[in-house]
């Protein structure tokens, strides 16, 4: 035993109460969650057009690129009386397995009317396996202000060409429109 072992135990109490006065970085997950990269790929989302109808057309693109086989689609004819999206067809069942899902992106890559993106959600773990199948309405993007619950006549233009050929200058100006609308709401809000 050499001389300064003894000295050991009171080294141990040392590094302890340096580390006493240091500042504390606890992460306060899940009370608090981290925010994620802006481009990190998440949790999938369905997105609308403006006016509330929904960009998917049920063409299954999404299911045949996916290598994992972790995507169901099943698409439904659009009627005049019962729209839910521009064209002709519309993803009456979706269905993504999150069991299977290996975040890889390719079926966003494939969907031809960019309805298919991926958010930065992650907290996609449950001690239920059903639960993590997501299903259309769990996936469906939020309605904003100005939007309208399907199914609806068509808003923004007489055929889907509209909608989609034209679709980045009609969410422009929707957007102007939407803004102008509400700050006109918010000005009469404030005059009562």
């Amino acid at each position: 035993m050499a001389a300064t072992d003894f000295l050991n135990p009171i080294k141990g109490f040392g590094v302890t109460f340096g580390m006493m006065f240091k500042k504390v970085a606890t992460e306060e997950y899940p009370e608090a969650g981290a925010p994620a990269a802006p481009r990190y790929h998440g949790r999938h989302q369905l997105n609308r057009h403006p006016d509330g109808l929904e960009k998917c057309v049920g063409c299954e693109l999404c299911a045949w690129a996916c290598p994992a086989d972790a995507i169901f689609v099943e698409g439904g004819n659009n009627t005049d009386e019962e729209r839910y999206s521009p064209g002709e067809r519309y993803g009456a069942d979706y269905q993504i397995n999150y069991l299977r899902c290996i975040g890889c992106g390719l079926c966003v890559e494939a969907c031809p009317t960019r309805s298919l993106t991926m958010i930065n959600f992650y907290e996609l773990a449950d001690d239920d396996r059903q639960r993590l199948i997501y299903t259309k309405e769990d996936l469906l993007a939020p309605l904003l202000p100005g939007m309208e619950q399907p199914p609806h006549p068509m808003r923004l233009g007489e055929n889907e060409q509209d909608y989609y050929v034209n679709g980045p200058q009609l969410e422009a100006r929707f957007s102007a429109e939407s803004a102008s609308d509400t700050v006109a709401r918010g000005a009469q809000e404030a005059k009562q």
